[in-house]
């Protein structure tokens, strides 16, 4: 009984190799900027071209694969597509985020965070301490200021959201009240900082938010060019640089 366990068990690993040969024709479609002639396409697959014409037949059938009436040039079909976005649809950026936060903490000895954007504003979703003497914590679910925090002035930059803006609003008027400033003038410092923050690609933050703690943030964009979350590294005033040409920016 053991070995014909043992036997089903080899036969799931070793699959169905004709699929996994047609998948050549997918790959090399998929990594051309254009539709392909038949002779391209099997080339690229390392396959004969009335090898690959059959496969391909198939894939038209299953809507993996079109073919332009005209010009007889293959290219991925709608199925294709509705594939990759599926996939994209569940890429989870916490999840992905996690080795990269260890990776980055490692390498320059701050504590990390991701933020994403949520109902309430920027958002920690997951940090990473560094330890050490003296810690630098942030608290996962603390929503973080927009105009004091490297990482609220990094969604202020890039972040796009009509909510985001009446967030901003909200924070500059509190802001002009408490330092006896007009609105329009907290808006036209802040629209500099901002345009400083998108030519550098990062934000910084010198003990505004926390007495004492420098932070510095970039932003993480999806496939389609969205900002979708925000890596942060804090540090001690002193021991950690916030310009950007920093070693840790």
């Amino acid at each position: 009984m053991a070995s014909h366990d043992g036997a089903d068990a080899t036969q799931q690993r070793q699959g169905i190799q004709s699929i996994e040969v047609g998948t050549r024709l997918l790959r090399a479609l998929a990594a051309s900027p254009r539709s392909m002639m038949l002779r391209d396409v099997a080339r690229n697959a390392g396959m004969p071209a009335a090898k690959a014409r059959r496969y391909l037949v198939s894939f038209m059938r299953m809507g993996l694969v079109e073919q332009d009436a005209n010009t007889g040039r293959y290219d991925l079909g709608e199925f294709s597509l509705e594939l990759g976005l599926a996939s994209l649809a569940r890429l989870d950026p916490v999840r992905l985020a996690g080795p990269v936060l260890d990776d980055l903490c490692e390498q320059i000895g701050a504590t990390v965070a991701l933020a994403m954007w949520g109902n309430h504003g920027a958002t920690c979703v997951r940090w990473v301490e560094a330890g050490g003497a003296v810690t630098v914590t942030l608290r996962t679910g603390v929503v973080l200021p927009l105009t004091t925090s490297a990482t609220g002035l990094a969604f202020s930059a890039f972040y796009r959201s009509p909510y985001l803006k009446k967030m901003l609003d909200a924070e500059v008027q509190a802001t002009a009240e408490a330092a006896g400033k007009t609105p329009t003038e907290v808006m036209a410092a802040l629209a500099l900082q901002l345009e400083d923050i998108r030519r550098n690609g990062i934000s910084r933050a010198a003990g505004s938010m926390t007495p004492g703690i420098n932070g510095v943030s970039a932003p993480v964009f999806g496939h389609t060019g969205r900002m979708v979350a925000a890596v942060t590294a804090l540090g001690l005033v002193g021991s950690f640089g916030v310009e950007p040409d920093s070693s840790i920016a």
